[in-house]
């Protein structure tokens, strides 16, 4: 059989963790989510006063880019370029914001973020799946 890594709640704490901290230090109010590999949210962070659409925007945005294993930009960046049956991929949420997570090439998960603008949410989900690595 084989052996797989999985994502931990500590881990997700982890990313969620750097995540805030990069909003924080730019005032930028979000929601962050982590999904397993699965696709299931294992952690929801919803910072005070973000709006409540926020929070499923973030939820899908991880979903993404597990699925599709990319970052949400990059679906976003296709569509923005005229390629506008992109927009028919099923449980596609192109926005950027969404960012898998990968551990020596495995994707174990992914963190979608979402609150302010695409890119900001982008800037938020990167630091938080960078934390991951440092490790």
């Amino acid at each position: 059989m084989r052996q797989k890594t999985a994502l931990t709640l500590e881990d997700a704490r982890r990313v969620a963790h750097a995540a805030h901290q990069t909003a924080l230090a730019n005032k930028w109010g979000v929601v962050i989510s982590i999904v397993d590999d699965g696709g299931h949210l294992l952690y929801l962070e919803r910072m005070d006063s973000v709006q409540l659409g926020s929070v499923t925007v973030a939820i899908e945005k991880a979903k993404t880019a597990l699925a599709f294993r990319r970052p949400t930009h990059a679906l976003e960046t296709v569509i923005a370029g005229g390629r506008l049956v992109m927009l028919n991929l099923p449980g596609a949420t192109p926005i950027e914001g969404g960012v898998p997570l990968v551990v020596d090439g495995e994707y174990i998960g992914a963190i979608g973020v979402s609150g302010v603008q695409s890119a900001q949410d982008g800037v938020i989900a990167t630091a938080g799946a960078a934390a991951l690595i440092a490790v």
